[in-house]
């Protein structure tokens, strides 16, 4: 661990900015999803057992600058209150004389929810007054959001030119530390499960795969952008044309690195996503007016064969529209296999996440992100600004 950890600063009688990524789903006024609130808990925890005061941030929802009553972190508030069994204040705003006044208020051992940061525009612009005046708010810095560690953000990058040291959070060591096995040091084999849309969202995060894993499974509706730099013709089902040939170019690095690439060999075909059922084709046979929905059972059994004999499997993204119950069954069977693997297993991106979760695997996975972009951007090698933007240890 290459940054400074909370766990190494003196917390007692101090006040901690601590930034978490409490974003999470509101419906009615109220938490539907707490995973994330969670997730943070054990920092937060630690913070308030050692005697600090905490000043809690985070965003909420793309309200634009503006204040959108409908994103306030009000409900949060209460969610985490129940969580902690006391009561969990909520200062109005999160910047201005009264959220400065509330912050110094509090005492060691207590906290303060700073309303959303996002209401304001110098939060995305990463504006340096704006984030001198969260600074103001506390003594040291602690980043627990590594859900949102690729955003150069006021209270995520700006903050740190104010307000020292900056130490990284139980969950963000843990994200960090995770990932970096994979890419440094991961006990091989090492497979690669990639699923969703659109390959122009992955092609980064393939392209550095391809240098470091023993085999690749891609499946979902980017999988056919491949098919059909095969030549496969792929009916109605999304490609993207424009990167056909960039497909191509993938798979023939590929083979010349020997790392292997598993596409579907068939699939679940339909009129659309709203289709009440579908029918099992191959890969070959996709008819000009059906599209490819899910993948079929002989594909599931290829990727299931990778993720038996691999020692580190690492799976972003939905092998269908698993939204819907006739294009589900290739995602649920591989969360089973993975789940079912003898292998070190990391399940990112907030589809992926629902996928295990609906699958009833999730207490068997390795280790689950709480992250989406910030997942792919380090898995695709990039510098992550609120990683960047932490004290060295």
């Amino acid at each position: 661990m290459a940054k400074l950890s909370v766990t190494q600063l003196p917390l007692d009688a101090r006040r901690v900015f601590l930034r978490a990524d409490l974003n999470v789903p509101l419906a009615d006024g109220a938490v539907t999803n707490d995973t994330r609130i969670r997730a943070m808990l054990p920092t937060l925890r630690l913070c308030l057992e050692r005697g600090a005061a905490v000043v809690l941030a985070s965003h909420l929802g793309r309200p634009g600058g503006t204040l959108d009553p409908g994103l306030s972190l009000a409900p949060v508030a209460v969610r985490l209150s129940e969580l902690l069994g006391s009561a969990v204040p909520l200062a109005p705003d999160c910047v201005g004389p009264e959220t400065l006044e509330r912050a110094r208020a509090v005492r060691p051992g207590q906290l303060v929810l700073l309303e959303n940061l996002r209401f304001h525009p110098g939060e995305e612009a990463n504006d340096p007054e704006f984030a001198r005046a969260l600074a103001a708010l506390a003594d040291c810095y602690v980043n627990d959001a590594f859900a949102a560690a690729h955003r150069a953000q006021a209270s995520i990058d700006a903050i740190t030119r104010f307000l020292q040291p900056a130490a990284a959070g139980l969950l963000m060591q843990r994200e960090l530390a995770t990932l970096g096995r994979i890419l440094e040091a991961p006990e091989r084999p090492l497979v690669a499960i990639l699923g969703g849309a659109k390959v122009s969202d992955k092609l980064a995060l393939v392209e550095n795969l391809l240098a470091r894993v023993d085999a690749l499974a891609i499946g979902g509706a980017m999988a056919f952008t491949f098919t059909r730099a095969l030549g496969y013709e792929t009916g109605r089902s999304l490609v993207e044309p424009e990167l056909v040939e960039t497909a191509r170019r993938t798979l023939d690095e590929s083979r010349r690195r020997g790392v292997g690439i598993a596409l579907p060999v068939d699939a679940v075909v339909a009129e659309g996503p709203e289709s009440a059922a579908g029918s099992t084709v191959s890969i070959r046979e996709i008819p000009a007016d059906r599209m490819a929905l899910d993948v079929g059972p002989l594909t599931v059994g290829q990727f299931g064969d990778l993720i038996k004999r691999a020692r580190t499997v690492v799976w972003n993204g939905p092998m269908g529209v698993f939204e819907h119950a006739p294009f589900a069954g290739g995602t649920l069977a591989v969360a089973e296999a993975v789940a079912a693997a003898s292998a070190f297993t990391v399940v990112g991106g907030g589809d992926t996440v629902a996928a295990v979760q609906r699958a009833g695997v999730a207490e068997r996975i390795g280790y689950i992100s709480t992250a989406g972009g910030a997942f792919l951007e380090y898995l695709e090698g990039r510098k992550l600004p609120g990683v960047e933007a932490l004290t060295e240890a």
